[in-house]
């Protein structure tokens, strides 16, 4: 017979590592997330002349400007004429849609040694400049968060500290009480989510997220690749991305609409 001793002398090459607290959020929106009735589109965009106006631009301006921050204003402002991709579906047959598009996006902390992804909340991002994106985008990576931050991109208060605590189904029945109450999902972190591998490194694929958002944008790598243009192969700069659609609030036929009008609006360097 196996004694507990014996288990711990065949298993002793291991450690325990304890994660913040702001990683039992992310599991919990992951579970609810896998939930709900999400499509992901998985495109490729030809992002050559847009990178080279946002060289230009910053060669030639004192206030630098991000590709994601360009992209994220671009993406705000084709939802805004669109508007249906990121309603919410109130009750059984209306959608809410709200008139601003406040965008989530996860930027990566390092938290007592560990990466941890902390959602910074980019209000009206519609109406908000390239310029002013970037900077919050900047300032979110700079700031000094503690481990009991949460995903909220709010410093933690008394029903955030009491939230950890809780038993896993209420904590889950939360989030599903969220998504029923539109404005409060809304107020909390917003109508769109944005997350971005690409910051991290050069990947050469697409990637699925998971979002309890109604529509979500999974940015990948920018990698060098032949292109046919004009019966000539030339080496351009293409971007992989992943858009999840809620399919309760949009149908096929609107979802490749916008698709179309944001693949043009990107690939022509929108605004720069």
């Amino acid at each position: 017979m196996i004694t507990q001793n014996d288990t711990d002398q065949i298993m002793s090459n291991f450690q325990v590592q304890k994660f913040p607290d702001s990683r039992i959020t992310t599991i919990d929106i992951v579970d609810v997330g896998k939930r709900k009735h999400h499509i992901a589109g998985m495109i490729a965009l030809d992002v050559t002349q847009s990178r080279l106006k946002i060289r230009d631009y910053n060669k030639s301006n004192v206030s630098k400007i991000s590709f994601n921050g360009w992209l994220i204003h671009v993406i705000a402002s084709t939802i805004k004429k669109h508007e249906t991709p990121a309603a919410y579906l109130k009750g059984k047959n209306k959608l809410m849609i709200f008139e601003d598009i406040n965008v989530s996006m996860l930027v990566e902390k390092e938290l007592a040694g560990a990466k941890v992804p902390i959602p910074l909340i980019i209000e009206k991002a519609n109406q908000t400049s390239i310029e002013s994106i970037t900077k919050q985008i900047a300032n979110a990576k700079n700031d000094t968060l503690s481990e009991k931050d949460i995903v909220l991109g709010k410093k933690t208060g008394k029903l955030e500290k009491l939230y950890y605590r809780l038993p896993g189904f209420v904590r889950k029945y939360f989030w599903k009480f969220l998504l029923c109450h539109p404005k409060l999902a809304y107020k909390n972190m917003g109508n769109v989510a944005f997350t971005s591998i690409g910051m991290m490194g050069k990947i050469d694929g697409w990637f699925i997220p998971v979002s309890i958002h109604p529509l979500c944008f999974g940015v990948g790598s920018i990698v060098k690749k032949p292109v046919v243009i004009n019966d000539k192969v030339e080496i351009r700069e293409i971007l992989n991305m992943t858009i999840l659609f809620d399919h309760d609030v949009i149908d096929g036929a609107p979802m490749a609409r916008f698709i179309v009008d944001l693949t043009k609006k990107i690939e022509s360097g929108m605004g720069l």
